[in-house]
C-alpha cells in the first residue's frame, strides 16, 4: 500500500464524521469496520498459509522464531510499561482530561468494542484468532501454488475500509485531539521504548538459543515489518537468516491478536507495544478496539515512526552486529 493512502483514508473518514453522524450511520460504520477487520485477519492467515517459507520451516526453526518473537513482544511491553509509570503517563493524562471535561472515567473507557477489558468478553477476542486460523488452513490446503496476486489487493481493500472507519471514530471522539496535544512530544517515548524492548528481547533469546545475534536482534527489531526484514536478512546473511526475519515478524502480528485481552489488563500502552510497526497498518484497528479512540492516535503515530525506522536501522544494525 502506498504510504500516503492510510493518511488520506483517515482524513476522509475524519472529514465525513466531523460534524457528527446519526447513530444508525455510526452503527453501520462500526459493523462495516468489524467485517473488514475479520476479513483482514483472514487475509493475514492466508498469507501465512500460502507461504512456503513459513510453512516449510515451522518444524525446523519455528520454535526458535516463536520464542524470539515472544521475547520481542514482552520486552517491548515491559519497557513501555516502565515509561508509562514514569515519563509517559498515558492513563493519568486520559483521566485528567476526563475530569476537566466533566466526563466520567467510565465513559472514556467505552468504545464500540472495548475488547472485554471491562466486564465480559468481546466477540473480537474469539473471532479474530479464529479468522487467522481459518485463513492459514485455507491457504495451506487449497491456495498454495495458485495465483496469489489478489491477496495484496484484498489486503489493501480491507485496510482502506478500516482506515476510513478509524477516521470516523476519531471524529466522533474529539477528545482524542486534546489528548494528543496534552501528551505532546512524550508520545515519542512510545516508539523508542518499543524499539529498545525489541533489541533486548532479540539479544537475550539469541544468546539462550545460540542463534547468531545478528539474526535474532535484527529479526526482533523488524517490529512486524516482515517483508523488508526477511528480504534484508536473506540478502545479507542467507536464506536461513531471512526465514527468521520473515517468520519472527509474521508471528508478531499473530501474537498481538492472541494476547490483546491480556495486554490491555497490563496497561493502555501494552497493546501498542505489541503491535509495534504494525500499528501503522494491519494492527491499527485490532489494537484501537482495545485501547480506545484516544490511544488509537498514539498507536498510529508510533507505528508510523517505527515503520520508517526499520529500513534505516537494519543496515546500521547489521554493521554494528557484524
Amino acid at each position: 500500500m502506498n504510504v500516503y493512502v492510510p493518511f488520506i483514508c483517515l482524513a476522509l473518514g475524519t472529514a465525513a464524521g466531523w460534524r457528527g453522524l446519526p447513530k444508525p450511520v455510526l452503527k453501520a460504520f462500526d459493523a462495516l469496520t468489524n467485517l473488514a477487520l475479520f476479513a483482514l485477519m483472514a487475509v493475514i492467515g492466508l498469507n501465512i498459509g500460502v507461504s512456503d517459507t513459513v510453512m516449510e520451516n515451522l518444524g525446523s526453526i519455528g520454535l526458535r522464531c516463536f520464542l524470539i518473537s515472544l521475547a520481542a513482544v514482552w520486552c517491548s511491553v515491559g519497557v513501555v510499561w516502565c515509561c508509562e509509570k514514569t515519563v509517559m503517563p498515558l492513563e493519568e493524562i486520559r483521566l485528567q482530561l476526563a475530569r476537566e471535561q466533566r466526563v466520567s472515567a467510565a465513559a472514556f473507557d467505552q468504545t464500540s468494542e472495548d475488547g472485554g477489558a471491562r466486564g465480559g468478553v468481546s466477540p473480537l477476542v474469539i473471532i479474530m484468532p479464529v479468522c487467522i486460523a481459518m485463513g492459514i488452513a485455507a491457504g495451506y490446503f487449497w491456495l498454495r501454488g495458485g495465483s496469489l496476486e489478489w491477496l495484496d489487493t484484498a489486503l489493501t481493500v480491507c485496510l482502506i475500509f478500516l482506515y476510513v472507519g478509524v477516521g470516523v471514530s476519531l471524529a466522533s471522539n474529539k477528545q482524542v485531539f486534546g489528548y494528543i496535544r496534552r501528551l505532546g512530544l512524550r508520545v515519542l517515548f512510545m516508539p523508542a521504548a518499543i524499539f529498545t524492548g525489541c533489541l533486548i528481547g532479540g539479544f537475550a533469546v539469541g544468546l539462550l538459543l545460540h542463534v547468531p545475534s545478528e539474526w535474532s536482534v535484527l529479526s526482533a527489531s523488524g517490529m512486524g515489518y516482515y517483508s523488508l526484514t526477511g528480504a534484508f536478512l536473506t540478502e545479507n546473511y542467507g536464506i536461513e537468516a531471512g526465514t527468521y526475519g520473515f517468520i519472527v515478524n509474521i508471528l508478531r502480528d499473530v501474537l498481538t491478536v492472541a494476547f490483546l485481552p491480556i495486554l490491555i489488563r497490563i496497561s493502555k500502552g501494552s497493546p501498542i507495544a505489541s503491535g509495534a510497526a504494525g500499528c501503522m497498518d494491519s494492527m491499527l484497528v485490532p489494537v484501537s478496539r482495545f485501547v480506545g479512540p484516544e490511544l488509537s492516535m498514539v498507536a498510529l503515530i508510533s507505528g508510523t515512526i517505527l515503520t520508517f525506522v526499520v529500513p534505516v536501522w537494519l543496515p546500521i544494525g547489521a554493521r554494528l552486529l557484524g
